[in-house]
C-alpha cells in the first residue's frame, strides 16, 4: 500500500468518525467497553482458559472417584 493510499484512508475514517453525532460516538465506546475481553485473556491469550479448563476438569474427575 502507498504513501498516498494509507493517507486517503486515515483522512476517511478521521472525517466519518468526526461526522457521527456525539451520542453515536459515546454509545458505540460504550459498547466496546462491555464487550471486552478479560484482562488475563489480552495479556495471555488462550494460555489462562486452558489452565482453567483443565483445572475443572481435574476437580470433576476427582469428585467423581470418590463418590
Amino acid at each position: 500500500m502507498k504513501t498516498n493510499d494509507y493517507v486517503k484512508y486515515m483522512t476517511e475514517q478521521l472525517v466519518s468518525y468526526v461526522d457521527q453525532p456525539r451520542d453515536v460516538r459515546k454509545a458505540i465506546k460504550a459498547e466496546k467497553k462491555e464487550y471486552k475481553a478479560p484482562m488475563s485473556f489480552r495479556l495471555f491469550g488462550l494460555i489462562p482458559i486452558a489452565f482453567s479448563i483443565a483445572k475443572e476438569r481435574r476437580r470433576s474427575i476427582k469428585g467423581e472417584k470418590h463418590s
